[in-house]
């Protein structure tokens, strides 16, 4: 089916960019409901110049009911490498509650962290009161306190969810973020120039790039600063590629496995 928001982005699309421009991008990135009409599970590579730090694992898993209100469920899970010797063995779950508020933008309610390798869950919670107007949080060192809500709030943990949105629009984007007893924003360019990259899960495939950076905050799991993302020309944006600035220097997080069940 063509929603109308496809319909208004061909128009603009034919509009702006003249005929024969084959590297413009050409399918509108997803809108919420369409990108949760799969469930999806992603695996990335973690490489430091050519050191293997580990892996990240994100799943989209079943919505749930919390505070009364039917919520969406993203984890993501980053396990070291143990096989290196300078960062043992890590096993850290990231959990967001989110939902689309009335301007159209996911929001998160909850967000916490299990750090199961040392079996502490909740050692960081985020919890977003928007009848009181308050953040409340509890961070690594025990530390509890509030924030003022400034929306639309997000933990950092959704930006995967959040960058789909946007990615290959053209127009550029911005995410509130609270994180690390803060808010701060990660402000997004989002391009519309198509590149040829290769990845394991689908062999040659067009990709659109996005640049970014942090603005005031230091970014979700650690990176800082600019920093690029590469996403797959099809209906979903599937996350393919990203290279940040962590405090070794700069990674590159590459997707290795994909999966994607309709529901």
């Amino acid at each position: 089916m063509i929603t109308r928001k496809k319909v208004l982005f061909l128009l603009i699309f034919t509009s702006v960019f003249a005929p024969g421009f084959a590297q413009e991008v050409e399918i509108p990135p997803p809108d919420f409901e369409e990108l949760h009409n799969v469930r999806e599970s992603f695996t990335y590579e973690v490489k430091y110049s050519v050191f293997k730090l580990g892996w990240v694992d994100v799943h989209i898993l079943p919505d749930t009911l919390y505070k009364g209100r039917v919520h969406k469920h993203l984890q993501t899970v980053i396990r070291s490498n143990s096989k290196n010797p300078f960062i043992g063995t890590e096993i850290d779950h990231y959990h967001s509650f989110y939902y689309l508020n009335e301007d159209g933008l996911p929001v998160t309610s909850r967000y916490w962290k299990d750090n199961v390798d040392e079996g502490i869950y909740e050692e960081i919670i985020y919890e977003f009161d928007r009848d009181s107007g308050f953040v409340y949080y509890k961070e690594e060192d025990g530390s509890q306190d509030t924030l003022d809500l400034v929306e639309p709030a997000t933990a950092g943990h959704i930006i995967f969810q959040y960058s789909r949105l946007f990615a290959g629009s053209g127009l550029d984007s911005r995410q509130i973020v609270y994180i690390s007893k803060d808010h701060g924003a990660i402000n997004f360019q989002n391009g519309t120039e198509l590149e040829n990259r290769k990845y394991k899960p689908f062999g040659k495939i067009s990709a659109v790039l996005t640049r970014g950076e942090t603005e005031n905050l230091e970014g979700p799991f650690g990176f800082s600063g600019k920093f690029r993302a590469w996403f797959l020309d099809d209906e979903l944006r599937v996350p393919l590629e990203a290279r940040v600035r962590v405090f070794l220097g700069n990674a590159i997080v590459r997707l290795i496995d994909y999966k994607k069940e309709e529901l």
